[in-house]
């Protein structure tokens, strides 16, 4: 079946429905619209489908329903993949904040999803993360592994896609900093700004997902994902003062002082660092040289990286000291 709308024409696969737990964040947008643009119908499962309209022009009309889903509770996460050819669960916190913990989305949440969808018949995707780590010392890292291992014993042949860190639109990574820079001098180096980071485009992350669900990735593989670039945190920053057109100074603090500062900002509105993130920033977040050699990786799908300095002129223009006006303001 064949339907149009002003802004594009697409053939619906009405026989395939995708449920996407956490469609309605930051990669999970994303990820509804690479799938609606193949035609799909999406099932979001989120918290607050009255918040989560803006997803509705991603796709054409009755193409993309939202329903209401916790991954808290089991009754609800078996309701949401009724019906479903395809299980996507992309729900995660960076921290920790009322009943939203690191266990029971991350790790609990997430054999909940692979079971219900196993007995679905569904296949199954699990958004992980690189650095994801049974023996670590972060809570974020140990969770995402042990949600991996839950997701395994419930559906053996579940797809895991490892990401490094995910920038684009409404990232919160390098709008955090460019928020920083617009109001301080200086922008802090955890631990010297020496850990290696890869950086991947939150719409290649897409597409890699929408690859999967068409079927060519196989199943009960493990994607880890990055962008070309493989940088250190400070050449970030350096990239995206460059971006914004902004002169900042540095400052390093070491990780013991950083993760002391973060014991008490993590009480602060929106969180701006907690001591789980400056553990995860002791280890390199690249992807590992065996995924490289086994092709399971963006450049192994067929999909070309996009930079960091080919994307963030795009969004993060609005840290200029004049905006988009920045080029304009002698007029």
């Amino acid at each position: 079946m064949t339907v149009s709308n002003p802004n594009q024409t697409v053939t619906l696969r009405s026989a395939k429905l995708v449920t996407v737990f956490g469609g309605s964040g930051f990669v999970g947008r994303h990820v509804v619209r690479a799938l609606a643009k193949r035609g799909y119908r999406v099932r979001v499962a989120c918290r607050r489908p009255d918040l989560a309209g803006h997803l509705q022009p991603l796709g054409n009309v009755g193409q993309i329903h939202c329903v209401q889903a916790n991954l808290r509770y089991r009754w609800s996460i078996d309701r949401a993949v009724e019906g479903a050819d395809f299980v996507i669960n992309l729900v995660g916190i960076l921290a920790e904040g009322g009943k939203q913990k690191f266990d029971s989305l991350q790790a609990r949440g997430a054999g909940w999803v692979a079971e219900a969808a196993t007995a679905t018949g569904a296949q199954m995707l699990q958004m992980s993360a690189i650095g994801a780590d049974s023996e670590s010392a972060s809570n974020y890292a140990r969770t995402k592994a042990h949600g991996e291992q839950l997701v395994r014993e419930a559906a053996a042949d579940a797809i895991v896609v490892r990401p490094s860190i995910v920038f684009g639109p409404e990232d919160d990574f390098f709008n955090r900093f460019g928020a920083m820079a617009r109001i301080s001098p200086v922008l802090p180096l955890i631990g010297g700004g020496k850990t290696k980071l890869q950086p991947v485009y939150v719409g290649d992350l897409a597409e890699a997902v929408a690859l999967a669900v068409d079927g060519k990735v196989a199943a009960g593989t493990v994607l880890e994902l990055g962008g070309p670039e493989r940088l250190s945190f400070r050449a970030c920053l350096e990239k995206m003062l460059e971006v914004i057109e902004r002169k900042r100074g540095f400052v390093s603090l070491p990780f013991g002082i950083a993760k002391a500062m973060g014991g008490i900002l993590q009480f602060a509105p929106g969180a701006p660092i907690t001591p789980d993130q400056v553990e995860m920033l002791k280890t390199d977040n690249v992807v590992s040289d065996s995924a490289e050699s086994e092709g399971r990786t963006l450049n192994g799908l067929g999909i070309t990286p996009q930079s960091i300095g080919s994307v963030l002129p795009n969004y993060m223009v609005r840290y200029r000291k004049h905006g988009q006006f920045e080029a304009n303001r002698g007029l």
